[in-house]
């Protein structure tokens, strides 16, 4: 389960919060009392420090009277629960020419991002749920706090495959009531859907009391359209080929992605969803950190 973290981008993100909008808005403040520790404003009490908690953390004046290593801990202001839903449905099995000699395709990027997300998350002391959907297969962990549940997520992000399409909403209706709930939710999808399932999704979720952000997830090949050539296109949802000129369809092929991308901005702008997309050929501790830190300056 390791394998799901990438100590150069964890070494690079671990201090960085997943700050809620929503929380410096004001919508969350005071609604829910939380017995959860972090890095809150009142103080609470010591605990002995433990191999992983922040030096920084430790206070030294108990230190120099006790010769023990001490952590001081505040409750939270706000309990926030953190939502990391995953698109696993058959076209997040694409990647490009470059990933593919890795190993690496959309639903492994978007593992190994969500979980460490989930380990930002649980290292601030916010309780952590996970959602992954496919018509095949819908992975669901209940929000938890800690290190014990971030390794619970880590075994269900692990064992998460693609399967066929995003469900439906009839399908998730028992799901999107808990999610419903304030808080702070992230979408892990290249958003390419058949109908509008994903939308559904959004739109039900979404909510004044709500922080939603859409990560995009894109590979260079669909960026750049590198082919040369004849080629053969195959729809891993529906299965359909088709057989081309890469020369000939190249600039239809830039257009519909630009219209694809104005006519996503503008529905998830309607619901108040934050989108940014994601080149997965990129670094990861690169795009994590230029995106968390463009989340500080939002809030602020």
């Amino acid at each position: 389960m390791q394998r799901l973290i990438d100590p150069k981008t964890l070494a690079r993100v671990k201090d960085m919060p997943l700050v809620a909008k929503t929380v410096a808005d004001g919508f969350l403040h005071g609604q829910q009392s939380s017995n959860q520790r972090g890095l809150g404003i009142e103080f609470s009490q010591y605990r002995s420090y433990e191999p992983g908690d922040e030096p920084g953390r430790i206070d030294w004046k108990l230190f120099a009277r006790s010769d023990r290593y001490f952590i001081r801990e505040a409750e939270r202001e706000s309990d926030i629960t953190v939502w990391l839903v995953v698109d696993a449905s058959a076209s997040m099995k694409a990647s490009s020419e470059l990933i593919q000699k890795e190993g690496w395709n959309k639903l492994d990027y978007a593992r190994h991002l969500a979980a460490t997300l989930a380990y930002i998350g649980q290292k601030q002391g916010d309780s952590v749920g996970l959602l992954g959907l496919s018509t095949d297969q819908l992975s669901f962990l209940p929000p938890g706090a800690g290190e014990r549940h971030w390794h619970r997520i880590m075994a269900e992000l692990f064992k998460l495959k693609a399967g066929n399409v995003f469900p439906n909403t009839n399908l998730l209706n028992q799901y999107t009531t808990r999610l419903q709930r304030p808080g702070l939710v992230f979408l892990l999808s290249d958003f390419y859907q058949q109908h509008n399932e994903i939308n559904d999704f959004l739109a039900q979720v979404s909510h004044n009391h709500n922080d939603v952000t859409a990560l995009q997830l894109q590979t260079v090949d669909e960026l750049k359209f590198p082919y040369k050539g004849p080629i053969r296109f195959k729809d891993l949802e529906t299965h359909e080929e088709v057989f081309v000129s890469s020369g000939g369809i190249k600039q239809d092929y830039f257009n519909a992605l630009y219209e694809h991308q104005q006519t996503l901005k503008t529905q998830l702008a309607a619901l108040r969803v934050d989108l940014c997309s994601i080149n997965i050929d990129q670094p990861m501790d690169e795009v994590l950190f230029n995106y968390l830190k463009a989340r500080q300056k939002v809030v602020r």
